[in-house]
This record gives structure tokens, C-alpha cells and sequence, in this order.
């Protein structure tokens, strides 16, 4: 098998569901984000974009049902003994070979815990799933289950999340001399990732985000590059990956003499992490976090050029996205802990003036002061 882990730690996941299955009264769940997945067994695929579920009883037995595709992936990365596959078939209802199995399992009657909020489970296969289990068991919605044993990295993990580290500030060091006048941005995304990839890392789970003139505004992936001018702004969100571990960074880059407000914005982004650096601590909440950068904001008169949220919990992520559920926005109550590896991100665009500014980075939490996992500081750079 080609595991990123000891067989151990994926025994002392499993130990660690089982009692949290318990505590909910489960007798059974199923698992269909790829992440709790690869988490609990270390099964690595993209296949979660058809149907497949991990079914996960409280007693620690395990079976996986996927396709014929998966088979030997399965068997290959991951420690799953024991795996039912589907058959891909005109009209193909695979819910159906769910119940079977389910009713093979002895888990006619059970209450039985479904991760509904995920990207492997599409609308579709919620409506056939209900339909299909509705007198078979009592379902309830256990999606934040997995997700939340995940938010604290063990040592093995807090590896990964270094060397992803050390990848993301790979990949800026690659991008920073193509970074001037008639840089076409193609080089400067080629770079970037082929800095990860060349260090051994894997794709991220979106894109990354490169974005200059008014494109800098945009905090999301779009096709199209263009080249940069003599005087110019260049938005950049990327992650280094390794096993999929994420570590994020962002920023914008400034060509040419930078603008008054393009100073103004990177003052207030600086102020607002390295107040949120204070309260990145135990015993205070992401709700916190949100709380620190919003009166930033606010007394700098940005509010309504800011983002609801600043920022989010990372760890091994597939597509389509590389943000955890827990996010730094309003009322959040999740609190804090040690070994949490954290993304903080300033994003403050201003239309009217077509100006952007970013500045992020990803923290390990620690019993005190969390620790910045980026070789880089936080430095405006402006380039020639």
C-alpha cells in the first residue's frame, strides 16, 4: 500500500470517529467527502465526482462501494480490507447496492449518520439516497463529524503542512523575478506551480489565483493572462501541497511606483493580521479572528471594501476547493486549539478607484503565540 502514514495513526483516526459516532448515537456513517475519506484511510482518488461512499459502522468495520474505476485504487492507497463495487449501467441507481450492502451490514433498523454537505455528494444522490434508506433507517445529517476531528494535525500531519510551507514560498521565490514590466502572467503561473511540483508537491485543490489591472480585484480564478505594464497591480493566491496538505499565501504585487491608496489598503491589511496575531491564540474563537479584522477595517472607513470573512482552517483538501468548512466570519464560535494550521487573509478591493491590495499567510497554532509558516514577511512588495 502506498500510505502517507503509519498504519497506527489511521487506527487511532478510526478509534477517534468510533467514539465520536457514539457520542451522536450513530451506529453507522457515510463518509462521501474525499477528504474524510483520505483522512481516515488514507484512499486517494478523484473519483468522488461519481458515486462512492465509505460506510463506517461503530463497531471500526469498513466498506467501501465505488466503481469498478476505484478498485485497485482503493486496494493501492488506502487501508480499506473490504470493497463492493457498482456497475455502471444504463439507468444505474448505485443507492440501491447501498441499501444492499447496508442490509449485509446488519444495519437494518440503525440510526445512521450521512456527510451531506460535501462535493461528493451531489442533489441527486441526496434525493435518491433518502428515498431509498427512508424506512430502511433513521438518517441524520453528520457532516461537520469528520471535519471537525480533522482541525487538529498530529505530528506526521504538522509535517506535511511544513514541507507544504516550504513549497508555497518556493513557489513566490519562482514567480517574484518575472514580476515586471511585460511579464506575461502565463510565465508567472507556470513557474509557481511547477515550484511545487518540482519540490515533490501535488496539485492544489483550486486554482491559484493570479489576476493584474482590474483583474487583481477579483479574489477568484479566471481564464485569460495578459501581460503586466509599467505601472501595475498583480493579485496572487497560491498553495503549496504536500499529500495533499494545503498551505495558502497571498498577495498583491505592485509594479512601479505604487499608488497613495494602494499604501493606504496594505496599512490597514498589515494592522488588521497583526492584530488578529494577538487573539490567534486557545481560548479564543474564529468569530474572534472576524472581530479583529472588521474593526480594522471599520476605523480605517473600508468596511464596505472588505470581505465577511478572513480567513480559514487548511489540511488535505481535494477539488473543488482547498478551504475547510471553518472560516473566520461573524459569530463563529469554533474555538481555537493547538496544532491548528490556519490561513489569516486581508482582502480589500475598491472599485470605484480600480485598486487592490491582499496580503496573507498560514499559521500553526500553538499553546501561545502561533507560529507564521512562511519564510516571507508580510513586507509590501513593489517591484521595478
Amino acid at each position: 500500500m502506498a500510505l502517507h502514514f503509519d498504519t497506527r495513526e489511521y487506527a487511532s483516526r478510526l478509534e477517534r470517529l468510533t467514539e465520536a459516532m457514539q457520542a451522536e448515537k450513530l451506529d453507522a456513517i457515510l463518509l462521501f467527502a474525499q477528504e474524510s475519506m483520505y483522512w481516515l484511510t488514507g484512499y486517494d482518488t478523484f473519483g468522488y465526482c461519481f458515486f462512492q461512499t465509505l460506510v463506517v459502522k461503530a463497531d471500526g468495520t469498513m466498506t467501501l462501494l465505488t466503481r469498478s474505476a476505484d478498485l485497485r485504487q482503493a486496494r493501492h492507497t488506502s487501508t480499506i480490507e473490504n470493497v463492493v463495487v457498482w456497475m455502471d449501467r444504463a439507468k444505474a441507481d448505485p443507492t440501491t447496492d447501498l441499501k444492499n450492502l447496508l442490509n449485509d451490514m446488519d444495519l437494518l433498523g440503525s440510526r445512521i449518520g450521512v456527510e451531506y454537505d460535501t462535493h461528493g455528494m451531489t442533489g441527486r444522490v441526496a434525493r435518491l439516497l433518502d428515498e431509498q434508506l427512508v424506512s430502511f433507517a433513521k438518517l441524520s445529517d453528520a457532516s461537520g463529524l469528520v471535519g471537525q476531528l480533522r482541525l487538529i494535525k498530529s505530528p506526521t500531519e504538522v509535517a506535511y503542512v511544513r514541507r507544504a510551507a516550504e513549497l508555497a514560498d518556493d513557489a513566490l521565490d519562482a514567480a517574484l523575478p518575472l514580476i515586471r514590466e511585460g511579464g506575461d502572467e502565463a510565465d508567472i503561473l507556470a513557474a509557481m506551480q511547477g515550484a511545487v511540483f518540482a519540490g515533490g508537491g501535488d496539485y492544489p485543490a483550486n486554482e491559484f489565483i493570479i489576476g493584474s489591472g482590474p483583474d487583481a480585484l477579483l479574489c477568484r480564478y479566471k481564464a485569460g493572462r495578459r501581460k503586466l505594464d509599467a505601472r501595475d497591480q498583480l493579485t496572487l493566491e497560491w498553495a503549496g501541497v504536500s499529500a495533499h496538505y494545503h498551505v495558502a499565501m497571498m498577495r498583491t504585487v505592485l509594479i512601479g511606483e505604487p499608488m497613495a491608496r494602494h499604501r493606504e489598503l496594505y496599512a490597514a491589511c498589515r494592522q488588521a493580521i497583526e492584530e488578529i496575531e494577538k487573539i490567534l491564540k486557545p481560548g479564543n474563537t474564529f468569530g474572534d479572528v472576524f472581530d479583529a479584522h472588521a474593526r480594522v477595517m471599520e476605523e480605517r472607513g473600508l468596511t464596505r471594501h472588505r470581505l465577511n470573512a478572513c480567513g480559514y482552517s487548511l489540511g488535505a483538501r481535494f477539488s473543488p476547493s482547498w478551504m475547510e468548512a471553518q472560516m473566520f466570519h461573524v459569530g463563529n464560535p469554533q474555538v481555537i486549539e493547538p496544532n491548528m494550521s490556519l490561513f489569516v487573509h486581508m482582502i480589500v478591493t475598491d472599485s470605484e478607484r480600480q485598486t487592490a491590495m491582499t496580503l496573507g499567510q498560514t499559521y500553526l497554532t500553538t499553546e501561545a503565540e502561533p507560529e507564521v509558516l512562511s519564510r516571507h514577511s508580510l513586507d509590501l512588495i513593489v517591484r521595478p
